[in-house]
Order: structure tokens, then sequence, then C-alpha cells
């Protein structure tokens, strides 16, 4: 029997830029999280006494400002070589090859596969355990050839492992890097896949093993959830049994409190405190980064659009009673609706607008036609607002259409008020 940790996706350092921007954010907390998950990854294969670690790429988050993160790496790799586990991992297309221009030399108890070509990895340990890890590095970030194509037959006796870091088919909102199918990592047949890149944590396959681990912090809203590794263990059989163990010390979450039917302004505030509170509670303890989402037919529909800063401040007080220091609101939407339609009665220029607002939520061509007017105030954004405004999905209409259902009430309440 033997058992090891699968990880992926550090991206050490990472800036998550913008955070530190926002009222009351834990800034020591955000700084610090992805060496503080780092730090974790280690206490828990020592604390485990697993046999050895796997990082299937995105170790950095690119080239490195000095050698402060690099040192920091190889600080928790002597950890684990302290305890006599040897780690097996790969570079992505944030740490390829031609991406980081500083280096430092690893540990004898790393074995960074090479970028020229796939190989196996040359640790006695792994024979001895009669394992053997295949596996490539990314020479350059856009890697668009099917690299698992190129990797070693399983050798035979052994547990076959192989460290891939992937776009693979059918996964979303990532990058298609290394491209390829589940058919193709069945045809290598290996007895298991460690897979990087995704952020989303999936076990895609049992069949052989095919699991991504996904990061081991979420950096931003859209990365929701319990973030860490896998401990795989493998009996004297080659059954094989992964259980997920969380790594995160900032976790991100989004809170939808329905406010549908409530007419009473201190009930609005006591339901939006409860969904909190009960969020929090789920989560046992951990600092949460939420994003709250205000949804519903309400009478006080206008009025929370006509006050919006007001009623968001409200919201915050309400989170800091409710828990206090566990959570930190990064962001309240307010996207509650009339209990009946209020826009029939408009004349003039605001049913010009509503017809406007209309047409660009449901047809594609009136989005096409804006475009070009996007673009160019995209460029007129200073390069430190876009790198602020990482979830601005420019180039996705669906995004757009959510975005204008969340200002159509907001504005038309500000413009009946001034009218």
């Amino acid at each position: 029997m033997f058992r090891f940790v699968h990880a992926a996706d550090l991206h050490l350092d990472s800036p998550l830029k913008g955070l530190e921007a926002y009222p009351g954010a834990p800034v020591d907390c955000i700084r610090g999280a992805t060496r503080r998950a780092l730090e974790n990854l280690v206490d828990l294969a020592r604390r485990e006494r697993v046999d050895f670690v796997l990082l299937a790429g995105d170790i950095y988050d690119g080239d490195w400002p000095d050698h402060n993160t690099g040192l920091f790496f190889v600080g928790q790799m002597l950890r684990l070589r302290e305890a006599g586990i040897p780690v097996v991992a790969i570079s992505g297309n944030h740490d390829a090859a031609n991406k980081i221009t500083k280096a430092l030399r690893l540990p004898d108890n790393v074995f960074m596969l090479s970028h020229q070509a796939p190989e196996t990895a040359g640790c006695p340990k792994l024979r001895d355990l009669g394992v053997a890890v295949h596996g490539m590095s990314y020479a350059q970030a856009k890697e668009k050839r099917n690299l698992v194509l190129d990797y070693p037959r399983p050798l035979p006796g052994m547990f076959n492992i192989g460290l891939l870091h992937t776009g693979l088919t059918g996964r979303e909102g990532h990058e298609p890097y290394a491209p390829c199918s589940l058919d193709d990592l069945r045809a290598r047949g290996y007895d298991y896949w460690a897979l990087g890149h995704i952020h989303a944590r999936e076990i895609v396959c049992h069949e052989p093993w095919v699991i991504f681990s996904g990061n081991t912090q979420g950096r931003h809203v859209r990365e929701t959830g319990a973030k860490g590794c896998y401990v795989v263990t493998v009996n004297d059989g080659g059954e094989v049994q992964a259980d997920f163990h969380p790594l995160d010390v900032l976790r991100w979450e989004v809170c939808r409190a329905d406010v549908g039917g409530i007419d009473d302004e201190d009930d609005f505030i006591a339901g939006v405190g409860a969904a909190i509170q009960s969020l929090v509670e789920t989560h046992g303890g951990m600092t949460l980064a939420m994003r709250v989402e205000i949804v519903g037919k309400t009478d006080l529909h206008e009025a929370l659009h006509g006050r919006e800063e007001y009623w968001k401040s409200q919201v915050r007080a309400a989170a800091l009673e409710v828990a206090g220091e566990a959570v930190w609101i990064e962001q309240v939407k307010l996207a509650t609706a009339p209990p009946s339609d209020t826009t029939s009665d408009l004349e003039g220029p605001l049913e010009e607008l509503v017809l406007v607002l209309q047409d660009l939520k449901s047809s594609d061509q009136a989005y096409s036609d804006l475009v070009p007017d996007l673009s160019k105030l995209r460029k007129k954004l200073k390069r430190e607002q876009l790198d602020t405004q990482g979830e601005l999905q420019w180039d996705d209409p669906q995004w757009w259409r959510e975005v204008l259902a969340e200002v159509e009430p907001m504005l038309l309440a500000q413009l009946r008020q001034e009218a």
C-alpha cells in the first residue's frame, strides 16, 4: 500500500489584484493566502505520512519579480525532504519554461519533469514502491499540442500515473492548453491521471482514475467553495481511494438572499443577515470572502435601488453583526424586481431607454452592434483598472445581459426620482 498527495495550480504569490482596495478587506490574509495554502499542503503531507507528492503545474503565477517566491517554494520542499517525501512536478501555462527567467536550485527530493519531451520520473523511492510517474512540463505558455500522444507506455507490473496540465475536452472557462480527450487518456493504459489547469476540482472518471484536484486557494469570486488537494490511497490490490482535503485560508462564496414578498425594511435586513449567517455556519468558522446577491420580487424594489449605497452599507453592517470577522463582504448586488411591471406607464426618453435595454437583453445582433463601442471604452481604461476588474467578461453576451438586468432597475429608479 502507498499514499500520495495530488495537488495543482498553487499560483504562488498570485497578486489577487484589487481585492485590498475593498473596505474592510482582510489584507494580511489576502496577501499571504497562496503561501499559507502551500504550507497547509506540506503540513498535510507530513501529518498523513504520504509516500510522495504530485504537483500538476502552475506552481507559480508567472515570472518572479524577485527570488522570494522561489525561495519560499524551496523552503517548503525542504520541509518535505526532512520527512522523506519526494515531489514530482511539472510546469503549466503560467510557469512555462519560456515565462520563468529566474531559477533556483531545487532540493534533491524534487523531480521537475522535462519540458523538452515526456519522461518518467527517475525517483528511487517511487521505483521501490512499484510506481511510475510519467509527465511533461510546458515549454511555452500557449501549449497547443496534445502532449498525451507522446507520453511513455505504461511500465509492466507498476502502478502508472500520468501527470498532466490540460484543458481536457468539455471543460469551459479555461484556455484549451495541451488539449486532449478522455479517450486519449484511457488509451495510454495508466492507472491514475493527476491533472491540473482546471481550477474546479472534479473526479472525471474512475476507470482509470482521472482527477482534477483544482487550485489550492481561490483567488476571486468565480472560484467559490473549498479549495485544496486529494490524498490518494492505493492498496496492495491496486484499488484506489481519493479523499479531498481543503487547504485554503480564505474561501470565496456567493450568498443568494431571496427577499421575495418582504415589504418591511427591518424584515429585509433580518432576512439578508440570516442568509449570510447560514452560509458562514456551513463553513465552520473559515474566513469567507462573500458576494451577496439580493433577489426576489418585493415592494421595496424602488426604495432599494433609489438609495443603493445606503442599503449596501446596511447589508455590510448586518454581516458584521451576525458573523463579525468571519466574513468579508466583497460586493453587494441588488438584483430585486418589482412585484409587477412598473415600466408600462413610462413615456418619452424613459420609454425609449427601456426599449433599448430590452433589445440589448434579448437580441444578439443588438449586442454585436454595440461591440465596437465597448472596445473603444475598454481601450480608454487604464491598465490598473483592467487588472482590478478581472471578472469583466467583455466578450460574453450573456454576462452583459446579466449586467443590464442589474443596472436597469437602479437606473430607472434614479431617473424616476430626478423626473
